[in-house]
């Protein structure tokens, strides 16, 4: 019997990796199968995007003439539909789960001391244990942050309708995302950033973020001293000693690995478990995936360690390997920002996107999106990729796998891409090609 303790991404892909080999797998899942991904980040981000994009392209619509009016948003509404979907997409995973041979219980805590494993308490034999406990939200030590009306992205639900000031903590790509949803649904939105805005990102992806942040107020190198109110939070006093009113607070500020159930295991000190490239803890026959193991937080991440960690469990030495993973956000009705690559000396190019679906009205703005590449100029590898125009996720993702495998920007040559597209890295990787033969030449 192989035990996976935990039901997101992580270990539900290694389960159902397990079992179709033929492993007797037992899943324990003490909430819904699906975890935070499903039921509190993506999805949640997903549905509340969905609707913010509708309102903010009916505005640019409006703003050109073609619309008489732009539609009001029940958040009541949204917040009961939206789970209402997910719970039908959770059925769809356990039976998903279910036709794959995993044997799947609900509503039980597992736990390890060592290589000992318990399910509510009791002892069980286990061959192997795949342990994909996830996270939970980072709260930061700030007076006020247990009052009422303060809210993670795992308590977001709980808000029953909309704030009309929020304040949101954080300057990452969930408190970006976040800010843009409230944004376009009317509420007046400030964020307050300890560091910098998207600190990690490009400079340049990171000015086109900004840009589809307008609206918003940002502070940034500030931090927050305490969140006032008697019973509910009514403002938030900042280090440079404003104050902002705020009716809602979201604290978007990280995640910690949720492995306190996890005993005997190394650990790093914020509680990741330490795992190897093959996915084995410090303690033989246990293996750890997903956020339980710390960054990137990546949900494709995660699923792969679920599948490294089952392959080596099947006795197939496979390692994981975290290049080119791509991550989006979307900050702008149908745009996405999406960046993927690899560190190294690069040349750099970047451009406007071509108008086409989804930015043809765009045009009339002054701003159809971004392109960017990175280009090993010795070997003419495309070593990084950025698209923030609509629909990028989607050739990012098999972008980051050809570059993955070597893939020369010379290559582009032979693509014949769709059109009409929003796609400006082919153009982009065609002329590095050529930028690089006239130099050698």
């Amino acid at each position: 019997m192989i035990i996976i303790i935990g039901g997101g991404p992580a270990g539900r892909i290694g389960a159902m990796r397990l079992a179709g080999a033929g492993a007797e797998v037992r899943l324990i899942e003490k909430r819904k199968i699906g975890g935070q991904c499903l039921h509190d980040r993506c999805m949640t981000v997903c549905a509340l995007n969905d609707v913010a994009r509708l309102l903010e392209y009916a505005r640019v619509q409006k703003d050109l003439g073609i619309l008489d009016s732009v539609p009001s948003v029940s958040y009541p509404a949204v917040r009961r539909r939206m789970r209402e979907i997910q719970e039908k997409l959770s059925t769809v995973l356990d039976a998903e789960t279910r036709r794959a041979g995993v044997d799947v219980v609900y509503g039980a805590e597992g736990s390890l001391s060592g290589g000992r494993v318990y399910i509510d308490g009791e002892e069980v034999r286990a061959d192997a244990v795949l342990a994909a406990t996830g996270s939970r939200a980072a709260i930061p030590d700030i007076p006020g942050a247990d009052l009422r009306g303060v809210y993670t992205y795992q308590t977001l639900h709980d808000m029953e309708d909309l704030p009309r000031r929020m304040v949101i903590v954080g300057g990452g790509v969930v408190a970006a995302e976040f800010a843009h949803i409230f944004r376009a649904f009317g509420s007046e939105v400030d964020m307050v950033v300890r560091s910098g805005l998207l600190r990690d990102i490009d400079e340049k992806v990171r000015s086109a973020a900004v840009r589809d942040l307008a609206g918003v107020g940002i502070r940034e190198e500030t931090a927050i001293l305490s969140i006032e109110g008697g019973t509910r939070a009514r403002s938030v006093r900042l280090s440079s000693g404003e104050e902002i009113e705020a009716d809602a607070v979201l604290l978007a500020t990280g995640l910690v690995p949720n492995s306190g159930t996890l005993q005997g295991l190394q650990k790093r000190p914020d509680g990741a478990v330490v795992v190897d490239a093959h996915m084995r803890t410090s303690v033989e026959g246990v293996y750890a995936a997903g956020d339980v193991i710390g960054p990137p937080y990546l949900t494709p991440a995660a699923r792969r360690e679920g599948v490294v960690a089952a392959e080596n469990i099947l006795g197939r030495g496979t390692a994981m390997d975290y290049a080119c993973i791509p991550q989006a956000m979307t900050l702008r009705y149908d745009y996405t920002i999406t960046a993927t690559g690899t560190d190294g000396d690069a040349v750099t190019l970047s451009a406007p996107a071509p108008a086409g679906p989804g930015s043809f009205w765009d045009v009339a703005r002054g701003w159809t999106g971004l392109a960017q590449v990175r280009v090993d100029p010795g070997s003419g590898r495309l070593i990084g990729a950025a698209s923030g125009v609509p629909g990028a996720s989607i050739p990012l993702s098999y972008l980051g796998y050809l570059m993955r495998r070597g893939i020369t920007v010379s290559e582009f040559d032979d693509i014949v891409e769709v059109h009409p597209s929003t796609d400006g890295v082919y153009g982009l990787a065609r002329y590095a090609a050529g930028m690089l033969r006239d130099k050698r030449e």
